[in-house]
């Protein structure tokens, strides 16, 4: 794959505002053709840098009233008992992201319910019953302060 240019720079910032926007508009806007810029498109897709378009949602406007962040540490941290509890978290709905931490916890969770009492329900019913949980914390989001998805070039 070749590095990324300006213009793919430009693209990728465009299509992250709207990526609703059509070639024909966004080629006009970066001064390549019609074609060109289908091509640019077509290889930042190929090549995995866009990875998917989607559709952003207010979460408290649909329902999700609460956003807690969940710090969690395993009792063992073999390749199998690693993968055996993200395969268990990623399928869980109301956890919008996991990620692998070095430090004090193995992993952070971002997790969205209805209420306190939706949240405390899944803590008791999905992470409680996971085996390999040794701690869980949770911290309660009291309101978001930045929240960007958008890459700068």
């Amino acid at each position: 794959m070749k590095a990324l240019d300006l213009t793919d720079h430009k693209i990728l910032n465009f299509l992250q505002e709207d990526s609703t926007v059509s070639v024909k508009d966004l080629a006009e806007k970066i001064g390549l053709s019609f074609t060109a810029t289908y091509e640019r498109i077509k290889s930042l897709k190929n090549n995995g840098i866009i990875r998917k378009n989607v559709v952003l949602i207010d979460p408290e406007l649909a329902g999700f009233e609460l956003m807690a962040y969940c710090n969690i540490v395993l009792k063992e941290q073999s390749h199998d008992k690693l993968q055996e509890f993200e395969d268990k978290i990623k399928a869980e709905p109301q956890v919008m992201e996991v990620v692998s931490l070095s430090g004090q916890y193995d992993y952070m969770i971002k997790v969205v319910a209805k209420n306190i009492k939706d949240y405390n329900s899944f803590m008791t019913t999905v992470i409680a019953n996971i085996p390999n949980i040794g701690q869980y914390h949770s911290n309660i989001v009291l309101s978001v302060i930045k929240n960007d998805t958008k890459f700068t070039f």
